[in-house]
Order: structure tokens, then C-alpha cells, then sequence
């Protein structure tokens, strides 16, 4: 059972830290440390699967040597408390073998710090939980200077804010989730805490295995402790309302298993004693469903709550689909494409009958496309057109990065889902019967926050036009729901790959948006 965590520290002289002895660690390897005069020998070590030095372009090839490299760092930091590199580290999802985790790894690494200008030292574990599971992760110490062809500059403060971290948490979970889906695995991962997501847990402390391994030292034996009082009092929580269990798990995938019941409980409990309250209170609640087996002969469940859920959003999309009130007047749109023209935008012969899908009549309308084929400009003609009939037209993502991009390529206001569901629940910036709601990247949206999004729609008489591909993106929360809307409702599909010119590159993307990934790759080579 995929789980979410994310975390970044700085590697500080200040705590009696070396960058080398760091590096030595994380790889599982034997250091020099010029500075101290001294080896730094972990290399026997157990579970590294994978160390790499991976530098931006321009950078010097000798800092691929991890002793050359974390030696500069140390050289080039001349205060007793410096800050000598950052650390971040993440988990990978046990559903993936070691080859699907290392290649998760490197290409996050290289999209959100390489690509931008950092060197990272990427090292991966793949260790074993106390049951025998696997327990995946990475560490990928970064340094903190500008590079170039000479070697390390001045430091780069930009790197230190807290909203580019508040990035890159979202941006795993969004890397974790899509090649979840690409790989047909189940189960997805949130970057949102807890109570953010509406769970009734307290997180727990991450233990290591090395703190784990020194229970008596100061600072890690409380850190340990609270571990254990946390996880106590969850169980404690779920042996009196199983109901907590099965809320938190169907977030995170609406079906699951008993095994992945038990990676839950061996997480939320302290001890066999209370693991065994918890699994019996779960499988004995009658908010349990059993839903029989799989294509993998495994007995699959639910909860009640989550058919609740997926019952409710088919009502509020039944009710917006009978409905007939806002249909655009013919000159509206023609007077849009025409501007469009006159711009330079010519719509291709699907571009435009999604056009006329989106802007007729029904209270919510579909479009499914693949990535580069001109949704986003399609929708601006359309935006321009609701706007000459008066209609007011606002865009939602579940991301702020899908919200930026669906502002900058349509041109329609756009904000986060989180973000209008905490001011409609404020009771401000409510829909109305002349607003269209258009919702971008909906193939990652969960049942309960598409349920949510379309009561709200329905209940304002608003109009929600859901633009996707249930292929390419999953839903980070539990459920397929665009899919069962799509299903359900009907919609326009494009399929004509814009962006890309030559037609072997336009059949390569399509074979990247269709999961026959060895097909695009096969072209590109």
C-alpha cells in the first residue's frame, strides 16, 4: 500500500554534521574527508540498490566523483556553523520492484533539481520493515551553490524557500500517482496532511532504521517513544470506530485488500495485541463490504461510505446533464472563432466539434483528450465566446501548477479545487445559474471532491465542462470518477496530436498516452 512521505533537512556543520560522512552514509561507501583527515567507511552498509552523482549541464565532470564533489562543498564553506548541503528524502511505493523505483526516482530528481541548475547525489534503499516488506526509499543530498564549468559559485537563496518546497511535496505525489497509473498499479498517494484530507489520525514521527537501532540516545529514544504513543492512540481510535480505518484507506484507493488492510493496521497500532484489535474491529464492522475477487483471485473490499459517495456523484451528474439552459447563441461562437481566426488560431475539425459539444445546451459537458492536441486553445475560443453571452467562466485544478497552466494556455481565471471549495464553504464566491465551471486535469480528481465539485455545481445552477484523459492522469484520491462520468454522460474526444509536427512524432505521443510506451520509445530511438 503506497504511503506519502516527503521530507527535506539541511546538512549543517552547526549539529556536527560533514557533508562527506553524509555522502558516505547515503551510498554505503568509503570516503575521504579532507577537512577532518579521516575516512568515512559505511560500506557495509546493507540495501543500497542504486548511488548516482547527477549534475546539471555546464557543470565539471569531475564533481560525478561523490569524494571530489562533497570534498568541494566542504572546502568551499569556511563558518564553523555553515549549511553544506540539503537533504531530501522520499518514499517509494512498495507496489513498484526495484527497477520501476530507481527509474521513479531519477527522473524526479532530474525534472525538479538538476533541470534546475543543482547537483544531486541520489541514493536508493531498499530496505526491510520490521514484517519482512519491502520499505523503499530515497535520499538525495543537493548542494547549495550555483554551478559552472569552474566548479561551485555563489549560493543560491531562492533554493531555500518555503513555497518551492511546498512544490516540490506536490510534485511528487503528482510524478508518484501518474506513473502509478502508467504502470496499472493500485493505490495513490496525497501530499495533503491528515487533516487536510478529513482523516482522523495523528500522523506519526518517521523512525529510521538507524534511530530504531539507538533507542537509548537522548533526542531519538522521545522521538521513538512518541512514535509508539502515536500509533497506541490510533488504534485506540480505530478499535472504537473501524469506520476511521476504512475512511482512510478508500482516500487513498477505493478498493483495497486484506493485506493492504494489514499494512494499515501494522502502521496504526502498537504491538500484535493491539494490531489484532484493530484488524478484528475492521473486518468485523458493518461498514465493511466485500466486493469478491479480483482478476488476481484476491477478495477485494469497500466501505459503504465510499458507495455512498460514487452514488451521489452519478445523482449530481444525472441532474446537470437534464438540464438545457445553457446553450451559447450562435453569433457568440461565431463571433469567437472568428477573433480566434484573426489571431492566427485555426481549430482543426475535432477541435471544433468539441467546441460545439462544450458550448451547447446540458448543465455538464466532456472532453477527453491527449496531451499536445489543443485542448487548452480550444477552450480560450470557448471562453471567449461564454463571455460575449455574459456567462462568467472560472477554471479549477487539483494542482496549482494545472491551474497556472490552464490560465496561461486559455485564458480562463483558474484556481485550485481546495481553493474554491474552502471559500464556498465560507460562503463566499459562490456559483451561479450564468457561470461556467470548467475543470482541467479532471482524470486526477477522487469521487468524493468530484462529488463535491458537482453538488456544488448542481445545487447553483451552474454549468461544469471537465476537460481529461482518465488514461494518462489518475485520481490521487480514491475512484476513476471522470471515467464513470465520461462513461456515463458521453464526450468529445480530440485525438489529433497538435504540438508535435512530423507524424512520427504525433504517433509517438499517442502511443505515450495509450500505454504502449515501448512503441514511443522504439520511434524516438
Amino acid at each position: 500500500m503506497a504511503i506519502y512521505h516527503f521530507s527535506a533537512k539541511v546538512v549543517s556543520r552547526a549539529n556536527g554534521s560533514s557533508a562527506v560522512a553524509s555522502a558516505a552514509y547515503r551510498s554505503a561507501s568509503e570516503l575521504h574527508d579532507d577537512r577532518l583527515g579521516r575516512n568515512h567507511d559505511f560500506s557495509n552498509k546493507a540495501g543500497v540498490i542504486h548511488s548516482e552523482v547527477m549534475l546539471p549541464q555546464g557543470a565539471p565532470e569531475r564533481l560525478n566523483d561523490r569524494t571530489t564533489l562533497w570534498n568541494e562543498v566542504e572546502a568551499g564553506e569556511k563558518r564553523k556553523d555553515a549549511q553544506l548541503a540539503r537533504e531530501v528524502e522520499f518514499s517509494i511505493p512498495r507496489e513498484m520492484n526495484e527497477k520501476q523505483g530507481v527509474q521513479l526516482a531519477r527522473d524526479f530528481v532530474k525534472k525538479q533539481f538538476v533541470d534546475h541548475g543543482m547537483v544531486a547525489d541520489l541514493n536508493v534503499h531498499w530496505d526491510k520493515a520490521k514484517d519482512g516488506s519491502p520499505k523503499p526509499h530515497a535520499h538525495v543530498m543537493l548542494a547549495m551553490r550555483d554551478v559552472g564549468p569552474e566548479g561551485f559559485g555563489a549560493k543560491n537563496r531562492d533554493w531555500n524557500s518555503t513555497e518551492l518546497l511546498k512544490d516540490w511535496r506536490e510534485a511528487w505525489s503528482t510524478h508518484v500517482n501518474e506513473r502509478m497509473a502508467e504502470l496499472g498499479l493500485e493505490g495513490r498517494i496525497d501530499h495533503r496532511s491528515y487533516e487536510s484530507q478529513g482523516i482522523g489520525l495523528e500522523p506519526q514521527h518517521k523512525i529510521g532504521p538507524a534511530a530504531s537501532r539507538r533507542p537509548e540516545q537522548g533526542l531519538e529514544a522521545e522521538r521513538i517513544e512518541d512514535h509508539a504513543r502515536i500509533a497506541h492512540e490510533n488504534g485506540e481510535k480505530i478499535i472504537a470506530d473501524p469506520n476511521v480505518a476504512l475512511d482512510a484507506i478508500t482516500r487513498q484507493q477505493a478498493t483495497f485488500t486484506i493485506r493492504d488492510l494489514a499494512t494499515f493496521a501494522f502502521r496504526h497500532s502498537d504491538g500484535k495485541e493491539q494490531f489484532d484489535q484493530v484488524m478484528g474491529a475492521v473486518r468485523g464492522s458493518p461498514e465493511l463490504v466485500a466486493l469478491g475477487k479480483d482478476g488476481r483471485d484476491q477478495e477485494r473490499f469497500t466501505s459503504r461510505d465510499m458507495i455512498a459517495v460514487e452514488a451521489r456523484l452519478e445523482r449530481a451528474g444525472d441532474e446537470l446533464a437534464s438540464r438545457a439552459g445553457h446553450g451559447l447563441p450562435a453569433h457568440a461562437m461565431e463571433g469567437a472563432i472568428t477573433r480566434a481566426g484573426s489571431e492566427g488560431l485555426v481549430l482543426g475539425e475535432e477541435q471544433r466539434a468539441a467546441l460545439e459539444h462544450i458550448v451547447g445546451p446540458g448543465g455538464i459537458a466532456n472532453v477527453i483528450g491527449y496531451a499536445g492536441t489543443g485542448k487548452s486553445a480550444m477552450l480560450g475560443v470557448a471562453r471567449d465566446g461564454w463571455e460575449r453571452a455574459g456567462y462568467t467562466v472560472r477554471g479549477a485544478a487539483l494542482s496549482g501548477i494545472a491551474a497556472e497552466n490552464l490560465e496561461g494556455g486559455s485564458g480562463i481565471q483558474s484556481r485550485t479545487i481546495a481553493s474554491f471549495e474552502h471559500a464556498w464553504g465560507q460562503g463566499r464566491e459562490q456559483l451561479g445559474p450564468r457561470d461556467v465551471l470548467v475543470v482541467d486535469e479532471a482524470g486526477m480528481i477522487g469521487s468524493r471532491q468530484m462529488e463535491r465539485v458537482l453538488s456544488q455545481a448542481r445545487d447553483a445552477g451552474a454549468k461544469v465542462v471537465m476537460v481529461g484523459d482518465p488514461e494518462q492522469l489518475q485520481a490521487i484520491e480514491a475512484g476513476a470518477a471522470f471515467r464513470s462520468v465520461t462513461e456515463r454522460h458521453g464526450a468529445a474526444e480530440i485525438t489529433e496530436i497538435r504540438r508535435q509536427r512530423e507524424d512520427w512524432q504525433k504517433e509517438a505521443t499517442r502511443a505515450l498516452a495509450t500505454g504502449r510506451t515501448g512503441e514511443a520509445i522504439h520511434a524516438y530511438d
